[in-house]
């Protein structure tokens, strides 16, 4: 989707031109996206570059300066005048679970039912900690929980009013990686099988790819490109994007075609035409993925260092003073420090921009 063209689809969440900040100048600037009903989007980037600021305004704790925030085709946010955060039907999950220590499981998560009669609260209740694994715990309470269930409780309560939009504020970022893994799998399940739609803030992209339909990347309060998590790592909308998602380095390499590029790799060929004349000097994107071994290969650069994984080994090579790059093997292929192997750049995407 190109994100101009919000106004003209029917989307459960629209922002559009949004710009907003905390006193001396907008930290967002002139932010658009949409996002359909059902989905999971992703606000992705470094830190200070806007994504919390946009979910904060988006939750109605941060009024706009322009722009507008439409949910089901209803403002909730225009310069000067904020829905109120508790009318916006949006639940929240906060990097610390925000729990009340002094209420059990099954009363943090009923909290936001405290007006149902009690029976009605208590099936609710009771179908939730199920829905996320915790119905033996409803009696326990927060410190008496890991991390991870206390993430699954904020969970809970965030979906018991049953919002039309869940927001997710780095909510595993205290976990360590392979809770992590797995919970962001085990609550992607959970909205996917309620069909409710959600907006996660992270700066991991692993997570982000692993979660989400549609991913915007941040850069200084502006998307650079909100698309698909696999547009994203094989056609980047600019430079700073190919920087950024995925893992690789820029070779230089000069154009000799509208699709062929000449370079210490040798002639490298891609899958579209790009406008530069011949000669223009490019800066090549070589992901560890594009490079395969080839016993039969003459291009043998020299390893330079290398890191076990298990199942792979990422290399880095250098082939000139000017020209490193990774590569990643299966680790039944064992090259070591200093000795020179035969490789050929396989690279069906090929991304390049002119030299900085």
């Amino acid at each position: 989707m190109n994100h101009n063209d919000a106004l003209s689809n029917n989307w459960l969440l629209e922002v559009n031109n949004l710009c907003c900040g905390y006193g001396d100048g907008p930290v967002v600037k002139d932010v658009s996206f949409a996002l359909g009903s059902g989905d999971i989007g992703c606000l992705l980037g470094p830190s200070g570059c806007g994504k919390s600021t946009i979910l904060r305004a988006l939750a109605g704790f941060l009024s706009i300066t322009s722009g507008e925030i439409r949910l089901e085709s209803s403002l909730i946010s225009l310069p000067g005048r904020t829905m109120a955060p508790e009318k916006r039907r949006i639940g929240m999950v906060f990097q610390d679970y925000a729990l009340f220590p002094h209420l059990n499981i099954a009363d943090n998560v009923g909290f936001g039912l405290r007006h149902q009669r009690k029976a009605d609260r208590e099936q609710k209740v009771e179908e939730l900690l199920k829905l996320v694994h915790l119905q033996d715990l409803a009696r326990a309470y927060p410190h008496e929980l890991s991390g991870g269930q206390q993430q699954r409780v904020a969970l809970a309560r965030a979906l018991a009013p049953e919002p039309t939009l869940i927001l997710l504020d780095e909510p595993f970022s205290n976990l360590d990686a392979d809770l992590r893994r797995r919970l962001s799998l085990d609550v992607r399940d959970i909205l996917k099988s309620l069909g409710i739609s959600a907006i996660l803030v992270t700066h991991d992209q692993q997570e982000a790819f692993a979660m989400c339909d549609q991913v915007a990347v941040l850069k200084d309060g502006q998307i650079q490109q909100w698309d698909v998590p696999y547009n994203l790592y094989h056609e980047p909308a600019n430079r700073f994007v190919a920087g950024f998602v995925g893992q690789g380095g820029f070779i230089p390499g000069t154009a000799v075609g509208p699709d062929t590029i000449n370079s210490e790799l040798g002639l490298l060929k891609g899958n579209r035409a790009y406008p530069w004349p011949e000669g223009t000097l490019l800066d090549v994107l070589i992901r560890p993925d594009d490079i395969v071994h080839d016993p039969d290969s003459n291009l043998k650069p020299r390893v330079i260092e290398k890191t076990f994984a298990g199942t792979s080994t990422l290399y880095r090579f250098r082939i000139s003073e000017d020209t490193e790059f990774e590569a990643l093997f299966r680790s039944h292929l064992d090259f070591h420090l200093g000795e020179q192997v035969p490789i050929r750049v396989e690279a069906d995407h090929l991304i390049a921009f002119p030299r900085a």
